[in-house]
């Protein structure tokens, strides 16, 4: 590769006008997929069928497994394998590593986080679901109270631990579903991010601008519907809003902000291919143990519903996710 390619230089100026109008276009597309599902979970007037936030939350699982092997791990190794890159970034497969680093601190940081809520529901007589997702409806588990008393307990200690249950446990619960929305929203915005970079300096734009209107839209849809299946206290309800709108604004000023830099900034920069294989390949821990710890396996393996419901709903709901994981998939050919 010459040394202009791995240099400093700025990226394409093309199709200024469209680049900018591109800003406009990606945030209605993302924030209308990310959005929607939770407004429609939340308002009486959009009668949404259960059916649909079914297919919506089975579609979006996969759109998020395949968004972690094809849209970040594969430019994560190709990245780090640069040509602009030293020799010593081919003697080691770093973008592997540092998925692995993720995947594994992720689970640490939640393995913490769920013994100490554990703890806190012991301390009030309760215990929790070791599986968490008796209705495989949210993203996060978070821990379950039950009682564990007999029936000689008195009235007032029933009395003392419901009134612990109303109002303790619920925060422990939404802090559980909180920090599994912030690991999935940590990988899916620093991918958006660098997506939006991109956009606004690559010379293939129109192809690339197509593609991410329906990546974006896709990938929002597998958020929102993530978010809106959040179970948490009516105090909290600004969680899922805010988490839709943070998705929906992420690419834009990622396209803002090259073109800010369009001048100086080329993505296959030796700095460049360093930074965006590094994040990418984060964010691929991240999506990958969400993926698939947090929903294939608690939507499908460790969820009641599924274990006990009929060969067609299973069938239907495996379909809905290779259909989102194929269609994610199939975006990566061009981006």
């Amino acid at each position: 590769m010459s040394d202009s390619n791995c240099g400093s230089g700025g990226g394409a100026t093309t199709y200024a006008q469209l680049r900018i109008a591109s800003i406009f276009i990606i945030l209605i597309g993302s924030t209308s997929g990310a959005l929607f599902p939770v407004l429609a979970n939340r308002t009486s007037w959009l009668h949404v069928p259960k059916a649909v936030f079914d297919f919506a939350k089975y579609f979006g699982s996969g759109v998020i497994i395949a968004t972690a092997f094809i849209h970040l791990l594969s430019p994560a190794m190709s990245e780090l394998s640069s040509p602009c890159l030293s020799p010593a970034w081919q003697e080691y497969p770093y973008a592997l590593a540092l998925a692995l680093l993720s995947i594994f601190s992720i689970f640490i940081v939640e393995l913490v986080a769920f013994r100490w809520g554990t703890a806190k529901l012991a301390a009030l007589g309760m215990r929790h679901d070791t599986h968490g997702h008796g209705l495989g409806a949210h993203a996060a588990h978070g821990p379950e109270g039950v009682m564990t008393g007999g029936d000689s307990n008195s009235e007032k200690i029933k009395e003392d631990l419901e009134s612990a249950h109303d109002h303790e446990h619920p925060d422990l619960a939404a802090t559980g579903q909180i920090i599994g929305v912030f690991i999935l929203e940590c990988g899916v915005l620093l991918h958006s991010m660098l997506i939006g970079l991109t956009l606004a300096v690559d010379p293939d734009f129109k192809i690339l601008f197509v593609v991410i209107i329906f990546h974006q839209t896709f990938e929002g849809l597998g958020v929102g519907t993530r978010l809106a299946h959040l179970q948490l206290p009516s105090k909290y309800n600004y969680v899922a809003i805010c988490g839709a709108l943070l998705y929906g604004i992420t690419t834009p000023l990622g396209v803002a902000v090259g073109l800010g830099v369009q001048t100086t900034y080329n993505p296959n920069s030796t700095t460049a291919s360093i930074v965006s294989g590094v994040l990418d390949s984060l964010s691929a821990g991240i999506l990958l143990y969400t993926g698939l710890v947090e929903l294939l396996a608690h939507e499908f393996i460790f969820n009641k519903e599924m274990i006990n419901g009929s060969n067609r709903h299973v069938a239907y709901a495996i379909s809905c996710m290779l259909f989102g994981c194929g269609i994610m998939a199939l975006l990566g050919r061009w981006a």
